[in-house]
C-alpha cells in the first residue's frame, strides 16, 4: 500500500478547514443569507448530531444496504460477461452495437420502469443501481482483458497452454486491476443512483425519502445538508477503502500506484 506522507493529508485537511472558515466568514458578513444557506458552523453541528437520531440511523443502513446490495449484483453480472467479451473477438463483434444502444442509457430514466415492475420497495433502487453500476465495471473489465500482454499470451502458447489455461494464468490476473477500479467508479455511482431512487419514488426508508420528509418542513436546511454531508462521508470512505485495498492487493501494476 502507498504511504501517504504526513504533509499531503495536513494540507488536504488545511484546504478542507480553509473553506469551512470562508463559507463561515461569508454567512456571519451578510454576503450569504443564512435562511437560503446556514452557516457552515450550523451544517457541520447538525451533521454530528444526525446519527443521535433513530429514523435517520435506519435510513442511513437502508441507503448502505440498497447501495452494496447493487454494487455487488452489478460486479456478479458484468465481470463475468465482461471475461467472455473481452476474451472471444466473435462475441465482441456481436453484442458490441448492443452494448452501444444500452449503455447511454441515463439509469434515472429507469426509475418508473422499475416503480411498475417492484414497486417502491428496496428492489426497485437495487435495481436500478445495478444497471447503472454495471457498465463501468464491464468497461474495465473488457479493456483490462484487451490490455493483455501478447508476449506472455504468446509464450504460453509456446508451453503447450490452451486458451482456458491462458486466460486463467495471464488474462484475468492482468485485467484484476483494471477491474478494481471499475468497481471503484461504479461504488460511487452506485451511490449516487440509489439516493437518486429514494427520492423520486419517495415513502422508503433510505436517505433520499428522508430528505423528503426533513424538507417538507419548514427551516429545515441545515438538516438536509448535515444528511448531504453524511452521504458524501459515505462515499468518500468507500472510495478510500477500495483505493488502498487495490493498491494493496495491486501494487505491482502501474495502474494500481497512480490510483
Amino acid at each position: 500500500m502507498r504511504w501517504t506522507p504526513p504533509a499531503t493529508v495536513a494540507r488536504g485537511a488545511l484546504g478542507a478547514a480553509g473553506l469551512l472558515a470562508l463559507a463561515e466568514a461569508a454567512g456571519r458578513s451578510g454576503l450569504i443569507d443564512p435562511d437560503v444557506l446556514p452557516y457552515a458552523s450550523t451544517i457541520l453541528g447538525q451533521t454530528f448530531t444526525l446519527p443521535g437520531e433513530a429514523d435517520f440511523r435506519t435510513a442511513l443502513v437502508t441507503t448502505m444496504q440498497v447501495w452494496v446490495s447493487g454494487l455487488a449484483i452489478a460486479v456478479a453480472i458484468a465481470v463475468p460477461v465482461g471475461v467472455v467479451i473481452g476474451a472471444l473477438p466473435l462475441v465482441d463483434r456481436l453484442t458490441g452495437p448492443l452494448l452501444e444502444l444500452l449503455r447511454p442509457i441515463p439509469p434515472v430514466a429507469l426509475i418508473p420502469l422499475a416503480l411498475l415492475a417492484f414497486g417502491n420497495t428496496g428492489r426497485m433502487a437495487t435495481t436500478v443501481a445495478a444497471f447503472a453500476c454495471s457498465w463501468p465495471v464491464l468497461i474495465h473489465t473488457i479493456r483490462g482483458l484487451r490490455a493483455t500482454d501478447p508476449i506472455a499470451v504468446d509464450t504460453m502458447r509456446t508451453f503447450g497452454f490452451g486458451r482456458p489455461a491462458v486466460l486463467w494464468h495471464v488474462a484475468l490476473p492482468g485485467a484484476a486491476p483494471f477491474i478494481a477500479t471499475g468497481v471503484r467508479v461504479a461504488a460511487g455511482i452506485s451511490l449516487i443512483v440509489t439516493i437518486t431512487a429514494e427520492l423520486y419514488a419517495g415513502g422508503g426508508q433510505g436517505i433520499g425519502s428522508w430528505l423528503i420528509e426533513a424538507g417538507a418542513s419548514a427551516g429545515q436546511t441545515h438538516v438536509i445538508l448535515g444528511a448531504v454531508v453524511w452521504a458524501g462521508i459515505l462515499g468518500l470512505t468507500a472510495d478510500v477503502l477500495l483505493s488502498a485495498a487495490s493498491r494493496r492487493l495491486f501494487h505491482w501494476h502501474t495502474s494500481a500506484r497512480v490510483s
